[in-house]
């Protein structure tokens, strides 16, 4: 039972993150594949997925095709009720499904002012008088939620569900713009940013480059907050200490050059996104352990 998953360019489609956080972090098996957002080929990408029309959209094992995010949740809670995408009291979940049903219809302002991108800060953004208003009822809810479910940190309802993966790109801009929220929120937001699957994604949406970059401010920019910058570097040529990509267990045909040891993997893909964040990479950093300590 594999699914299908349609997404868009990852440094930029919030909705995209959100579909692909709720397979990826749930464990549930799918194949993602990639629709031409800036490319100009979305309207001919999106043709089998008719009448579906933006990312993401999946489609189920049968044939099914299901466009719109909390569709897609709800359908893949429905499906997986083990994986407990939904928080398991019927009080959080109740509230979990609000939060996420917010998300989907509000904060106007916030998104359409604060385009989500994972690239680097916006240094001396000033966020909008409606933006602002839209930050403090994100507050007042992530507020309430805590209030539901008593957990004063980490995930909004103890343990990490639906209603955080909603959140986490507006913990991107929120991070991403310096926009001003309590001090406990921004640990939040930036817990969020620091899961490793989201540092993954991030990482492979720093394989391809824009120019012009989308959604330019003209402002400044800092490093992005979350992992240091990456030591790695492609390299020309080999050999590398690894015969077999740390991913595929294919056979090395690109590589990286990190600390001055030079690693293999199976495509440039494979070698970018670990360039891009080593750390990312449990199978990269296990490979790299056994050797170094070895």
């Amino acid at each position: 039972m594999t699914y299908d998953l349609f997404i868009g360019d990852r440094l930029f489609s919030s909705w995209s993150l959100r579909g692909w956080l709720m397979l990826e972090k749930f464990g549930l098996p799918y194949r993602s594949h990639m629709i031409g957002l800036y490319s100009g080929t979305m309207a001919d990408d999106m043709k089998p997925l008719a009448p579906a029309r933006l990312v993401p959209a999946l489609r189920l094992p049968d044939g099914t095709v299901v466009g719109e995010s909390l569709a897609m949740a709800e359908t893949l809670a429905e499906r997986h009720p083990e994986a407990g995408l939904w928080p398991g009291d019927p009080s959080a979940r109740a509230t979990a499904r609000w939060l996420c049903v917010e998300m989907v219809a509000g904060f106007t302002a916030l998104r359409g002012e604060c385009a989500m991108q994972l690239q680097h800060c916006w240094q001396g953004f000033a966020p909008s008088v409606e933006t602002q208003v839209d930050l403090h009822r994100i507050e007042d809810l992530w507020a309430h939620a805590r209030k539901v479910s008593g957990a004063a940190s980490g995930p909004l309802f103890g343990v990490y569900s639906l209603a955080d993966v909603f959140y986490t790109p507006i913990a991107a801009r929120i991070i991403g713009y310096g926009l001003p929220v309590s001090d406990a929120n921004r640990d939040y937001c930036l817990e969020l940013l620091s899961d490793p699957s989201v540092r993954q994604w991030r990482a492979m949406g720093l394989t391809v480059s824009y120019d012009p970059f989308p959604y330019e401010t003209g402002l400044p920019t800092a490093q992005w907050p979350v992992g240091e910058t990456s030591g790695a570097f492609p390299a020309k040529s080999g050999p590398s200490i690894n015969a077999t990509c740390p991913y595929s267990g294919k056979p090395v045909t690109d590589f990286l050059d990190l600390n001055g040891q030079i690693w293999g993997f199976c495509n440039p893909f494979c070698r970018d996104k670990t360039v891009a964040d080593p750390e990312a990479w449990p199978k990269f950093t296990a490979m790299r352990a056994s050797v170094n300590d070895s």
